[in-house]
């Protein structure tokens, strides 16, 4: 099982919007074949891992990291699959979360004779597919907050001690190199205008590591203040959402799009821009998990609506002091959002310390 969930993470980019899931058929002690789910290459990684086994799949062992589909959707079932192959025994790690699935599969494997196990590694194989978990599951992508911050807990300097455009780095190299592989496994990566006038950033994965589809990178811009000179909008190559006000100015709308930025228009109930019609924007295109890498008030706005599902803090060993950028403006302060998280894990990045958790589970309710 080790070695499936090895498998499974290394599709990290290149499953979604499916999961990501690894198996390994073993014979007799040995492996005799094993597979990851890539989704241009429409195979499940059963139908791989039995391809590589042959004959040797009859009387063996499968170790999967999900529970084996039991519907048609790209492909056949994966567990009609397992069945006709001969496999004595399967071993999944946890049950779909897909409803169409819910354990299905596992009950057509017991129909058919195999000895079925379940649970084997369960935490980390659905840490793995969290954001799979919850976007089958509520429609919507994964919303995992991220901020580098101070010793004391802050943002940045006052405006009056920073250079506009530039980047003010808090943490160190290492801590940013972790960024770049949590950019890698996102599908979105979402930031305010605020954000993009103070620091000009790129928001891109330069992880070095394949995808099949680009990171998107999403401005959250009222008015479309994005200057188009702006580092964002140079780079666009169909991978850069503006979302705005209903109202925003036309003119500025064509001349955004002329560069070649998306920019939609999101009305919500109060007839202005809407984090919940945003996130419900994303999921119907498909989007599992949006990283958010933004400033303030876009911080409290979305911790305020309830709409953050994990939370990474990179603390640095500097001090910032009074009147610094605060972590979330009107929600409070990070130490309180540490202490709401589950499932924590406190860590060394180089010399700066790591704090992750979970505020909502996807697999509440999965048994």
């Amino acid at each position: 099982m080790r070695r499936a969930l090895e498998l499974a993470r290394a599709t990290a980019g290149l499953a979604s919007p499916n999961p990501q899931v690894g198996c390994v058929i073993v014979q007799d002690g040995t492996v005799v074949g094993e597979g990851a789910h890539r989704y241009d290459q429409r195979d499940h990684a059963e139908i791989i891992a039995l391809r590589a086994a042959g004959d040797r799949a009859r009387g063996a062992v499968g170790y999967v990291t999900l529970e084996p589909c039991s519907h048609h959707g790209r492909t056949a079932p994966c567990a009609d699959a397992l069945v006709a192959a001969g496999v004595r025994r399967v071993v999944a790690a946890t049950a779909d979360a897909n409803p169409l699935v819910a354990g299905r599969g596992l009950e057509r494997l017991r129909q058919a004779g195999i000895a079925v196990d379940i649970g084997l590694c369960q935490a980390e194989a659905r840490a793995i597919n969290s954001a799979f978990a919850c976007w089958i599951r509520t429609c919507r992508p994964l919303v995992r907050l991220k901020a580098a911050l101070s010793a004391d807990g802050m943002l940045a300097p006052p405006a009056e001690q920073r250079t506009a455009g530039q980047t003010f780095w808090i943490t160190g190299p290492e801590a940013r190199q972790q960024v770049q592989t949590m950019r890698h496994a996102a599908d979105a990566v979402l930031t305010g205008v605020e954000t993009v006038l103070a620091d000009d950033p790129l928001l891109t994965d330069r992880s070095g590591n394949e995808r099949r589809r680009p990171l998107l990178r999403i401005v959250l811009d009222s008015r479309l203040r994005t200057p188009v000179r702006s580092r964002l909008v140079q780079s666009a190559a169909n991978d850069l959402l503006i979302l705005c006000d209903p109202e925003a100015e036309a003119a500025r709308v064509t001349a955004l799009e002329a560069a070649g930025v998306e920019v939609m228009r999101i009305v919500g109930a109060s007839g202005r821009l809407d984090l919940e019609v945003v996130l419900d924007v994303l999921g119907q295109r498909n989007l599992l998990s949006l990283l958010l890498e933004c400033g303030s008030r876009l911080n409290s706005a979305f911790l305020c609506g309830g709409l953050v599902d994990h939370a990474v803090l990179f603390y640095s060993q500097t001090h910032l002091g009074p009147g610094s950028l605060p972590f979330a403006a009107g929600w409070g302060e990070a130490a309180q959002l540490e202490a709401k998280l589950q499932q924590v894990e406190r860590t060394q990045v180089g010399e700066d310390r790591l704090v992750r958790g979970v505020l909502r589970d996807p697999w509440a309710g999965i048994g």
